[in-house]
């Protein structure tokens, strides 16, 4: 395979799978198009080749004719979580060294809070520890031991390996994941292991099954972390590999001959044969903060919140002093802790989609976190739906245009969204029907408001020192209350694409982790004692992995920047710190100086000074190899500021419902695309895009700048 040039621009196809909708961006010839398509929850593939479908009838060709001009397709997807909340994986085996049988049902101590709500953790009395994924009976123990040194305590028999291997095919597994204690150091005994799986059943062979190892997944210390991301790898690849091999067999029908990419929650992406299924997940949020990070930079701003809004979630991530470096260690993807690096996000069921509904016993309006998704959706929809939704709410206040939603090839139905909201909300709570529309678009706001604040503040910052990023289909429509204290939006006019645009500029990226232990600064005499050829020799071996999977995937080595991050911790605590190393390798004793100098300056930045502990030594438990082939990325073009006048762009007006005033008036709608640069609104208004609405309630100002973005902001 040739190397891919990444200086010239890429002709490209980004698609982002979201719960309600499916997102796709085009980069052709220097031009971009974008389209949306219901997602198909049976076959992903169907709405896969929907969004291709309708982005080159815009651009007048058809998709025969379109995709071979294409160098690359991107593709971020739900399918991981999707399929791990229906339980719908096959039935895994797990082979671990004998005497640890139970210990992904041990768990951690706090097992039962990962991945709940905060309504359900309260409810204390009603908490379980999640069902396991693999049951007691498929777990088995094989004779072995190896020390935390890599050292071979108990040779690892062959026979009992064998036997219990068939224990395992006989109770029907389809998947094996061999997880032995301390195989990260040396990984001898899981090999092995797995060369007698491939003797036993051969790869031409009906009882042919997946091999995962814990030690090539996580080379990580922490057993049930380790164990649990290999678990996930193995319930998830099958029904992964036949979604997404639909899709590609798809593409590859219609003439595409390029490279097919998944969006990594690394922050990159890579080749579908070098991804596994865990590192797919939360991919379209981790898109839109890449995004986020690259206009921010280009717009001057340092410090932004990424709100986006689909139609089941609202997803949230910062951008701190330029910088997306806000990374889960040990993330929790549904109810499990895995070990995995992935780039921090916050996610609540939060969107267009979310049903409201009143407790019959305490007579509360909720609304989310379940969701209508995209089959039947909100009722307005006229799929069967009958449970009203936000988007109900939004069509019955008069904010969405019933006859030119969805670039106007969906026509909702007002009559049917009032029903609903009549029979469902307002007669239970004795109100009036826009009365029960305007409390739902509250509580929803409330609820994404309430979760920018928690995240900012959290993080030790101030929401009035942000400015939010309002993205996805229902961001521009709901920003005016959610973004709560943050005093600017800014809406893009590709924002209900927004991820998929993130995706189109993310370089490919992939990420090496090592855990090796050493100390780095010895204690009480603070010498620096790092092993310098142990520290370099593993850096190296990383090094070389990642040069190998460059030129497999066919990217040039050449422009590759490998960039060092470490974890240590003080002597004396257990928090552990991950920083830019300065140096990727340590050739002298000043060297190393640099490194711990990182080191403090992160630790005291992230914490305070007060718990720098020289006199405990500094100790390293982590490498992790950063290697980053950058792509050819847009930039925001200026266009010459006019005035104030948004006449040009005004297509009418309709009755709307303004909570703030509690009446409804005869309010002015303009179309977003007119608009120009110098236009300034103030509300109420309405403000209406091809496959996005923006509400600018009264109180609210929304002008458009030099470079053509919405920017929103509460009038002097």
């Amino acid at each position: 395979m040739s190397d891919r040039t990444t200086a010239r621009p890429m002709q490209s196809i980004d698609i982002d799978v979201g719960g309600t909708f499916t997102d796709l961006v085009l980069n052709l010839d220097g031009e971009t198009t974008i389209a949306k398509c219901p997602t198909t929850p049976h076959d992903l593939s169907v709405g896969f080749q929907d969004a291709i479908e309708a982005v080159a009838e815009k651009t007048g060709t058809t998709m025969p004719e379109l995709l071979p001009r294409i160098d690359v397709v991107r593709y971020s997807t739900t399918v991981a979580l999707n399929r791990l909340i229906e339980r719908k994986g096959p039935r895994v085996g797990l082979v671990t060294t004998e005497g640890f049988e139970d210990t992904i049902l041990i768990g951690r101590g706090a097992q039962w809070l990962d991945g709940r709500r905060v309504s359900e953790i309260r409810n204390i009395p009603a908490q379980r520890k999640p069902m396991p994924l693999i049951t007691r009976d498929m777990t088995v123990g094989v004779r072995e031991r190896v020390d935390s040194t890599g050292r071979i305590v108990r040779p690892l028999d062959e026979e009992d390996v064998r036997r219990k291997l068939r224990t395992l095919m006989d109770r029907g597994a389809r998947a094996i994941v061999i997880s032995l204690m301390w195989s990260f150091v040396n990984p001898d005994h899981e090999r092995r292991v797995r060369e007698i799986i491939r003797e036993e059943y051969k790869e031409y062979q009906l009882g042919f099954v997946p091999v995962v190892l814990s030690s090539a997944v996580v080379p990580k210390i922490g057993e049930y972390e380790r164990t649990m991301t290999s678990v996930l790898d193995a319930y998830l690849q099958r029904d992964m590999q036949a979604e997404i091999s639909a899709t590609w067999d798809k593409i590859r029908d219609q003439g595409y001959r390029g490279s097919f990419l998944m969006i990594h929650n690394s922050g990159g992406c890579g080749e579908i044969f070098k991804t596994s299924a865990s590192r797919t997940f939360n991919g379209g949020p981790v898109a839109g903060l890449i995004g986020s990070a690259h206009f921010a930079r280009q717009l001057g701003y340092k410090n932004v919140i990424a709100g986006d809004v689909g139609g089941t979630s609202f997803d949230v991530a910062l951008v701190v002093e330029s910088g997306v470096r806000n990374y889960d260690f040990k993330p929790v993807i549904d109810t499990w802790m895995v070990n995995m690096t992935m780039m921090q996000t916050l996610s609540i069921g939060a969107g267009g989609g979310s049903i409201a509904a009143v407790d019959p016993v305490t007579k509360r309006l909720t609304v989310g976190p379940r969701s209508a998704g995209s089959m039947p959706g909100p009722v307005c929809y006229n799929q069967g739906g009958t449970e009203p939704t936000v988007t109900d709410a939004d069509v019955v206040l008069g904010y969405m245009n019933p006859g030119n939603y969805f670039g106007g090839k969906m026509k909702l139905s007002v009559r049917k969204a009032e029903r609903a909201i009549r029979d469902r909300i307002a007669e239970p709570l004795g109100i009036s029907v826009l009365e029960a529309a305007a409390q739902i678009r509250r509580i929803i706001d409330e609820s994404m408001a309430s979760a920018i604040k928690r995240e900012v503040h959290m993080r030790g910052f101030r929401p009035d020192d942000f400015v939010l990023f309002a993205f996805g289909g229902a961001g521009p429509t709901h920003v005016s209350g959610f973004k709560a204290d943050v005093p600017r939006a800014v809406v893009f006019p590709s924002a209900p694409v927004f991820c998929a645009v993130g995706s189109s500029i993310m370089d490919f990226v992939h990420m090496y982790e090592q855990s090796r232990r050493m100390v780095f600064m010895e204690p009480k005499t603070e010498a620096f004692v790092a092993d310098r050829e142990q520290f370099n020799r593993t850096v190296e071996a990383l090094m070389e992995k990642a040069r190998g999977e460059l030129m497999a995937e066919g990217l040039p080595v050449s422009e590759a920047i490998f960039s060092l991050e470490l974890d240590m911790l003080y002597g004396g605590q257990v928090q552990v710190k991950r920083f830019s190393s300065p140096k990727v390798r340590l050739d002298s004793e000043d060297d190393a100086r640099a490194v711990y100098e990182a080191f403090e300056a992160e630790i005291s930045d992230a914490y305070s000074p007060l718990v720098v502990n020289r006199p405990g030594g500094a100790f390293l438990d982590n490498f992790v190899l950063r290697v980053t082939v950058p792509t050819h990325k847009p930039s925001l073009v200026e266009r010459e500021m006019g005035g104030a006048d948004p006449s040009a762009a005004a297509s009418g007006s309709r009755e709307a419902f303004w909570p703030e005033t509690g009446e409804s008036v005869d309010t002015p709608v303009y179309t977003f695309e007119k608009l120009q640069p110098g236009n300034v609104i103030d509300g109420p208004v309405i403000i209406e895009a091809e496959f996005t609405t923006i509400v600018v309630p009264p109180g609210q100002r929304f002008s458009i700048d030099k470079h053509g973005l919405g920017v929103m902001e509460a009038r002097a």
